[in-house]
């Protein structure tokens, strides 16, 4: 019992510190932005810097678990780093039309697209608890955001693409998830990231978005996206997935509207509304119901 505690501790830290990893992206992006590089840009260097770090290090400890991948599964990781690079993409995208809540709270309806397709791709059936707590969490996205959906001339834009990285995001999630059970972590991202990497290169290069000639504040912020949210918080969630089921890690990454909002009020000075204080409260309840169900099922 003592250990079980320890263990479901030491998951449940992990995941904290990776969704707070996650939640710096917004305000990153947000710097980046303002120093006037375009958000594909954005996309393409967060990973390049990423896979900068981790390719050489995969390379010198896990070739040869690389090398002996069937086929089948290369195929899988190929179709996990398109949809993570269109994901980073589409979402990036979005913060240049709408607000950090819209985008966070939009692109976060991944776990709903997550929940449907474990149960017809993967067979995860998700559990009474799991699904209380993910129509919570989904409720109090909505509400965070609801006030600033479809303000201005560009909302709608900016929330549609938010909305498209959250597709994108919950296939990602659910190869990782079929994947990731049979490989070491670093054997399975690496690939992937890589992937994302190249997807990203040929989104700007087919868009005629510029990768070169910014500051190198620019570059700087672009570099602490890569390390940050993308080594330290999507690398978490990815180790996560081995232990846990595709529907839950989304579940948790709920918490993400909520880091993101008290970021963008401490650093951008964005305000906190009423609603996302309001909305906290149902995503929270949300998250512990479903991890209850989730850590005492790791040990039956």
């Amino acid at each position: 019992m003592q250990n079980k505690r320890i263990s479901n501790v030491r998951l449940l830290l992990s995941l904290t510190i990776g969704v707070i990893a996650v939640s710096c992206a917004a305000v990153f992006v947000r710097f980046a932005q303002g120093q006037g590089m375009p958000t594909i840009a954005i996309a393409a260097w967060r990973m390049i810097f990423a896979c900068a770090v981790l390719l050489p290090y995969s390379f010198a400890t896990c070739r040869k678990e690389m090398c002996s991948v069937p086929r089948r599964e290369l195929a899988l990781m190929a179709c996990a780093g398109v949809f993570l690079g269109l994901h980073f993409a589409a979402w990036i995208s979005s913060l240049g039309f709408t607000s950090v809540a819209s985008s966070v709270v939009l692109v976060s309806m991944g776990p709903l697209f997550v929940g449907f397709g474990s149960w017809v791709f993967l067979r995860e059936r998700p559990a009474r608890a799991t699904i209380l707590g993910l129509v919570l969490a989904a409720v109090g996205s909505v509400i965070i955001g609801w006030g600033d959906f479809g303000r201005g001339h560009h909302r709608l834009l900016g929330d549609l693409l938010a909305l498209a990285g959250a597709v994108f995001v919950a296939g990602y999630l659910l190869i990782g998830r079929k994947v990731r059970r049979g490989r070491s972590l670093i054997a399975y991202i690496a690939p992937v990231y890589g992937i994302a990497m190249l997807t990203l290169l040929v989104v700007a290069a087919v868009s005629g978005r510029p990768l070169s000639g910014f500051s190198l504040p620019a570059y700087g912020w672009a570099l602490a996206l890569g390390l940050v949210p993308q080594l330290i918080g999507h690398s978490t969630l990815n180790w996560a997935l081995a232990r846990l089921s595709a529907t839950f890690v989304a579940v948790i990454t709920l918490a993400e509207p909520i880091g993101s909002s008290l970021l963008a009020r401490l650093v951008l000075h964005e305000a906190i509304s009423v609603q996302t204080a309001l909305g906290a409260i149902p995503i929270l309840a949300g998250i512990y119901i479903a991890s209850r169900k989730e850590l005492a099922g790791r040990f039956t």
